[in-house]
């Protein structure tokens, strides 16, 4: 007959929650990690991206996500209106397919 040893200590001794918790710090440690280190900076990417899509306005020197570069001509809510070349060609495109703005500096 095979006997097993009780490993845990009985309810009523202190050691009982110091043991819980020691096995358990380093699974909390890792997910304090992994928020600090991917989810938080994450969370900040797209917080300052949308800002970013939120301030477009005309005038405003755009890059999408497909690598064309233009000049915002018009706006209307969702829809951006872009000048692309020196023909001017005009391209419609949603919003949230802008990567990156460019500022002209104003005199």
């Amino acid at each position: 007959m095979l006997f097993l040893a009780q490993t845990t200590t009985p309810a009523g001794e202190p050691g009982g929650i110091t043991a819980i918790l020691a096995s358990l710090a380093p699974f909390i440690l890792m997910i304090a990690v992994m928020y600090f280190l991917l989810i938080r900076p994450q969370r900040k990417k797209d917080k300052e991206n949308k800002q970013m899509l939120a301030s477009l306005v005309v005038g405003d020197n755009i890059t999408t996500i497909g690598g064309i570069c233009g000049k915002i001509v018009a706006v209307r809510d969702d829809i951006l209106t872009i000048e692309v070349g020196a023909d001017k060609v005009k391209l419609v495109f949603e919003r949230w397919a802008i990567r990156d703005v460019d500022r002209p500096i104003s005199d």
